[in-house]
């Protein structure tokens, strides 16, 4: 059976029109209601790249967020939020981006991911290491946005689930796998596959194209995404901007994984209703380790403070 993925224009972020908005795309699946049940903690995975862009359409919207964390709550479920930015913690970056009238309305809370050691059925990796919360979670649902990246060409649904890989842990992905493309995209597909979002909704009413993920501009395409197939949405969503896929490597490591799809079901707006023939990738792709330099420092530099907290702390407890 094809993987169904919705479709649907919506032209703004004003509150009333995404709640009804949301509504139509998920009636698909019967709302939701048939992802969240009573009593059922509900990760909210945005992605909150950084808070020192405002302006340019890095991160998901907050607006997009609440509508979806009240529609949980409508189904009698408990959100809350939670992603690993590289630099930064995650609340600290939410509320740089703007979230934090709407995290204290809506009393969600935030949580900053730890990480544990988590099995796959992969030969290339027979464990990643991953979010407690996010495994942890009754539901996850995936707030990706959509932008060009300058690493991996497209950043999507598969793309911002490696929020849930603890930040340092990032760091050293790009170091291991840096150089390459294909391994890399393979680990971001198995990081996926354990996550395992019940639902992907992609905000691209505001895009980000060009040289993302972050120093690229923003792009109005009116768009929401949809689908339990996070896989499949990623697909549908290279189409319908030109992308061929075999320049993404997470959707280079689907095929070769059996998880691109020959046909896929539009129950609301075809792909080819929402053609774009112009968006604008990366001036050039650059190698995944790029910032090897800056990471270390940083990774050193946290592990320094760490190893000196703890020093006081034990000098602390051992003193009269």
């Amino acid at each position: 059976m094809s993987p169904t993925v919705a479709l649907l224009r919506v032209d703004h972020y004003e509150a009333q029109l995404l709640n009804e908005r949301l509504a139509t795309l998920l009636a698909p699946w019967g709302g939701m209601p048939a992802f969240v049940k009573p009593g059922q903690k509900v990760l909210l995975k945005p992605n909150l790249l950084t808070g020192s862009r405002p302006g340019k359409e890095c991160v998901t919207r907050p607006e997009l967020v609440a509508a979806i964390a009240r529609q949980v709550r409508q189904a009698g479920g408990e959100p809350f939020l939670g992603d690993s930015p590289a630099f930064g913690s995650a609340k600290g970056v939410a509320i740089a981006s703007g979230y934090g009238s709407m995290l204290e309305e809506l009393a969600i809370p935030v949580v900053e991911f730890r990480g544990v050691r988590q099995s796959t059925d992969s030969p290339a990796f027979q464990h990643l290491r991953l979010s407690r919360e996010a495994l942890g979670a009754d539901v996850v649902i995936n707030i990706p946005k959509l932008k060009s990246h300058v690493q991996l060409t497209l950043s999507a649904g598969v793309k911002n689930l490696f929020g849930c890989v603890p930040g340092k842990m990032k760091a050293w992905w790009h170091l291991e796998a840096g150089k390459d493309r294909d391994r890399f995209g393979e680990m971001l597909v198995e990081t996926a596959r354990a996550i395992a979002p019940a639902l992907t909704i992609l905000d691209a009413i505001i895009a980000h194209e060009g040289n993302g993920p972050s120093n690229g501009e923003p792009r109005s395409l009116q768009l929401l995404g949809a689908s339990t197939n996070v896989f499949a949405l990623d697909q549908a969503i290279a189409s319908l901007l030109g992308i061929d896929w075999r320049s993404v490597p997470t959707l280079t490591a689907a095929e070769r994984l059996q998880l691109r799809y020959e046909t896929l079901h539009y129950p609301l707006l075809d792909v080819q209703d929402c053609c774009i023939t112009d968006w604008r990738l990366p001036d050039r792709l650059v190698p995944i380790d790029f910032g090897a330099p800056r990471v270390l420092r940083s990774t050193l530099k946290h592990l320094y403070i760490r190893l000196i907290k703890e020093r006081f702390q034990n000098y602390a407890r051992s003193s009269p």
